[in-house]
């Protein structure tokens, strides 16, 4: 059985995600490996930020930038933790979800990369492709898709 040192999993704030979490911070800890705990964020647009501050006033703040990945990853840690997850990082990084977390596996050396089935049996997923599917394909390490739909 390999043992993992840097296990990476991706999170988007969805129930599904922090499914996947849960489970890449059971693995970490059962092998005392380091837990990255990745989001992909787009930046608000300053049109979306106009909008925001119209609707929003002065809460406005909460929807520029990367404050959302940001919250996303205190609640993905938060989670890890609870779960026995000693060494926990967490990255908010601009860009796309499959090439961010591949970068990060390979930026961190990694040799696991947890990621939720969401999208799996979706009509758009099989056309498409989806992240699990896409990141199982191009990881170039183990990957466990966890099953959390």
């Amino acid at each position: 059985m390999a043992v993992y040192r840097t296990v990476v999993v991706g999170t988007d704030g969805s129930d599904s995600s922090f499914a996947a979490v849960d489970r890449a911070a059971g693995v970490a800890a059962a092998a005392g490996a380091t837990l990255v705990v990745v989001c992909a964020y787009h930046p608000a647009s300053r049109q979306d930020v106009e909008r925001a501050q119209d609707q929003l006033g002065e809460e406005a703040y909460q929807v520029v930038g990367s404050a959302p990945a940001e919250d996303t990853l205190q609640t993905a840690r938060d989670r890890a933790v609870q779960a026995g997850a000693g060494d926990v990082v967490t990255l908010a990084v601009e860009g796309e979800p499959v090439e961010t977390l591949r970068t990060v596996v390979r930026e961190r050396s990694a040799d696991l990369l947890v990621v939720g089935n969401r999208g799996l049996n979706t009509l758009a997923g099989r056309i498409l492709g989806s992240v699990p599917a896409e990141v199982a394909r191009k990881s170039g390490v183990d990957v466990l898709i966890v099953h959390t739909t």
